[in-house]
């Protein structure tokens, strides 16, 4: 019951998130086309791929079913395939689940966030990502990808492993992609380029964070209304066989009453 209480405002803030992100993303891909002498960081490729950052998205909690499990085992996998092509990786752990099995599989974390609350907090997120974003903008990291737990719907929650740096053209599709926007930028278009991709890759954190949160909730209801079940279940089993067990009992105790009533 506080799970479905929970999830319910866990999927309010999630929906309440998405029109800026949609608005966000579509503003920075026509931005992106419309100046094209100016080229972004997080646009540009680095060419040979040498070292990854993995930001990965887990619960603080557990009592959530394979929520986690089923994510940590999609990254585990797909660093397994990096580490196979000689690219090393590099972690941003978000959630005490992810924090706890990264450090006992012994992969290099970078930057952490735990304890966010049933609210995720921007502030709390900017810290730790910017670790990932300056290793980017450096050099020392060739791409970044974010690993999270998608929403599709209360019984099913989806394992994503996606691109988030360098920003992909499919991560950066135009509405309208017949015509091209001219602007006016002020002061100048570095300025206004640099802060709105920042801008616009922080809301893509917050917005897997709030989904994850979302997932939390609709796993952990499920997952307490199945043990629910089987513990009534498992109770009704017991007292069927408690029930035999006395009647076994009661009858044993007659028949040793009319046989020794027999033998007087």
């Amino acid at each position: 019951m506080v799970a479905a209480s929970k999830m319910r405002k866990a999927q309010e803030r999630m929906r309440a998130g998405r029109p800026y992100g949609e608005k966000i993303r579509a503003i920075c891909a026509n931005l992106s086309h419309a100046n094209p002498e100016y080229r972004h960081p997080f646009l540009a490729e680095h060419g040979e791929m040498k070292r990854i950052g993995a930001v990965v998205i887990t619960t603080d909690k557990g009592l959530c079913g394979g929520l986690n499990t089923n994510l940590l085992r999609l990254v585990l996998q797909q660093m397994r395939e990096w580490s196979e092509k000689k690219i090393d990786s590099q972690v941003t752990a978000i959630g005490n689940k992810g924090l706890g099995f990264f450090s006992r599989a012994g992969a290099k974390i970078v930057s952490q966030a735990t304890h966010l609350g049933d609210q995720p907090h921007l502030d709390a997120l900017i810290g730790p990502l910017k670790v990932q974003l300056d290793a980017f903008i450096s050099g020392d990291i060739d791409a970044v990808y974010l690993c999270y737990n998608k929403f599709i719907n209360t019984m099913k929650q989806e394992p994503q492993v996606m691109q988030l740096l360098p920003l992909a053209d499919d991560r950066l599709d135009r509405t309208d992609p017949s015509h091209d926007w001219d602007y006016l930028y002020e002061p100048d278009a570095a300025t206004v380029l640099d802060d709105l991709l920042l801008r616009y890759v922080e809301s893509v954190i917050y917005q897997a964070v709030a989904e994850n949160m979302s997932c939390e909730q609709s796993a952990r209801m499920v997952a307490m209304k199945a043990a629910s079940d089987n513990a009534k279940k498992v109770i009704d089993d017991l007292q069927l066989t408690y029930n035999k067990a006395r009647q076994a009992a009661i009858t044993k105790e007659l028949s040793e009453i009319v046989g020794g009533a027999a033998a007087v």
